[in-house]
Protein backbone atom coordinates (compact mmCIF):
# COMPACT_ATOMS: atom_id res chain seq x y z
CA UNK A 1 0.00 0.00 0.00
CA UNK A 2 1.08 3.62 -0.74
CA UNK A 3 1.92 5.49 1.96
CA UNK A 4 0.89 9.56 1.73
CA UNK A 5 2.55 12.54 2.72
CA UNK A 6 0.98 12.63 6.21
CA UNK A 7 2.16 9.36 6.79
CA UNK A 8 5.79 9.96 5.18
CA UNK A 9 5.46 13.36 7.88
CA UNK A 10 4.68 10.90 10.67
CA UNK A 11 7.21 8.53 9.72
CA UNK A 12 9.97 10.73 9.53
CA UNK A 13 8.99 12.52 12.59
CA UNK A 14 9.10 9.25 14.35
CA UNK A 15 12.54 8.36 13.47
CA UNK A 16 13.74 11.92 14.18
CA UNK A 17 12.42 11.41 17.55
CA UNK A 18 13.93 8.37 18.10
CA UNK A 19 17.50 9.42 17.06
CA UNK A 20 16.80 11.97 19.37
CA UNK A 21 15.31 10.66 22.38
CA UNK A 22 15.21 6.80 22.36
CA UNK A 23 11.69 6.45 23.28
CA UNK A 24 8.75 7.83 21.34
CA UNK A 25 5.32 8.27 22.61
CA UNK A 26 2.49 9.43 20.88
CA UNK A 27 2.06 12.68 22.43
CA UNK A 28 6.09 13.27 21.36
CA UNK A 29 4.21 13.58 17.96
CA UNK A 30 1.92 15.13 18.52
CA UNK A 31 3.93 17.78 20.74
CA UNK A 32 6.65 17.84 17.84
CA UNK A 33 4.20 18.24 14.78
CA UNK A 34 1.86 20.42 16.81
CA UNK A 35 -1.23 18.23 16.33
CA UNK A 36 -3.90 17.01 18.51
CA UNK A 37 -3.31 13.56 20.71
CA UNK A 38 -6.76 11.90 19.34
CA UNK A 39 -5.42 12.89 15.59
CA UNK A 40 -1.74 11.17 16.32
CA UNK A 41 -3.11 8.37 17.81
CA UNK A 42 -5.79 7.84 14.74
CA UNK A 43 -2.76 8.01 11.99
CA UNK A 44 -0.58 5.98 14.47
CA UNK A 45 -3.75 2.82 14.12
CA UNK A 46 -3.52 3.28 10.29
CA UNK A 47 0.50 3.80 10.31
CA UNK A 48 0.53 -0.20 12.54
CA UNK A 49 -2.37 -1.82 10.94
CA UNK A 50 -0.28 -1.01 7.05
CA UNK A 51 2.92 -2.51 9.17
CA UNK A 52 4.65 0.75 9.33
CA UNK A 53 5.03 0.61 13.15
CA UNK A 54 4.81 -1.28 16.13
CA UNK A 55 3.40 -0.22 19.29
CA UNK A 56 4.09 -1.70 23.00
CA UNK A 57 2.24 -2.09 26.25
CA UNK A 58 3.41 0.82 27.09
CA UNK A 59 2.32 3.17 24.21
CA UNK A 60 6.08 2.96 23.04
CA UNK A 61 6.31 3.22 19.03
CA UNK A 62 8.69 1.47 17.17
CA UNK A 63 9.56 2.00 13.35
CA UNK A 64 8.95 -1.82 11.54
CA UNK A 65 11.79 -2.45 8.58
CA UNK A 66 8.92 -1.21 6.32
CA UNK A 67 8.37 1.88 8.44
CA UNK A 68 11.98 2.20 9.21
CA UNK A 69 13.24 2.22 4.98
CA UNK A 70 10.02 4.30 4.35
CA UNK A 71 11.40 7.01 7.29
CA UNK A 72 15.01 6.58 6.36
CA UNK A 73 13.98 7.75 2.81
CA UNK A 74 12.20 11.00 2.96
CA UNK A 75 14.68 11.85 5.77
CA UNK A 76 17.43 11.70 3.42
CA UNK A 77 15.40 12.85 0.80
CA UNK A 78 14.46 16.07 3.33
CA UNK A 79 18.28 16.88 4.05
CA UNK A 80 19.27 16.46 0.39
CA UNK A 81 17.00 18.54 -0.87
CA UNK A 82 17.87 21.41 2.32
CA UNK A 83 21.32 20.74 1.52
CA UNK A 84 20.91 22.13 -2.21
CA UNK A 85 18.54 24.92 -1.02
CA UNK A 86 21.08 26.40 1.17
CA UNK A 87 23.96 25.02 -0.57
CA UNK A 88 23.56 25.95 -4.20
CA UNK A 89 20.34 28.36 -4.19
CA UNK A 90 21.65 30.70 -1.00
CA UNK A 91 18.53 30.07 0.88
CA UNK A 92 18.69 30.80 4.60
CA UNK A 93 18.71 26.99 7.02
CA UNK A 94 15.30 28.35 8.51
CA UNK A 95 13.22 28.27 5.14
CA UNK A 96 14.97 26.39 3.83
CA UNK A 97 14.07 23.30 5.97
CA UNK A 98 10.58 24.50 5.75
CA UNK A 99 10.92 24.41 1.86
CA UNK A 100 11.67 21.10 1.79
CA UNK A 101 9.26 19.49 3.82
CA UNK A 102 7.02 20.96 1.21
CA UNK A 103 8.85 19.64 -1.99
CA UNK A 104 10.25 16.43 -0.57
CA UNK A 105 6.78 14.46 -1.40
CA UNK A 106 5.95 16.29 -4.71
CA UNK A 107 9.55 16.12 -6.51
CA UNK A 108 9.87 14.09 -9.11
CA UNK A 109 12.39 10.71 -8.35
CA UNK A 110 14.67 12.46 -11.86
CA UNK A 111 14.41 15.63 -10.49
CA UNK A 112 16.02 14.22 -6.92
CA UNK A 113 18.56 12.62 -8.51
CA UNK A 114 19.68 15.86 -10.30
CA UNK A 115 19.89 17.67 -7.18
CA UNK A 116 21.85 14.75 -5.60
CA UNK A 117 24.21 15.03 -8.63
CA UNK A 118 24.46 18.36 -8.52
CA UNK A 119 25.34 18.49 -4.59
CA UNK A 120 27.73 15.62 -5.50
CA UNK A 121 29.20 17.60 -7.86
CA UNK A 122 30.10 20.66 -5.66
Amino acid sequence: MAIYESGEDYLETILILHKRNDVVRSIDVASELGFSKPSVSRAMGILKKDGYIFMDEKGHITLSEKGLTAAEGIYERHNNISKFLIDVLGVSEENAAKDACRIEHDLSNETYHKICEALESQ
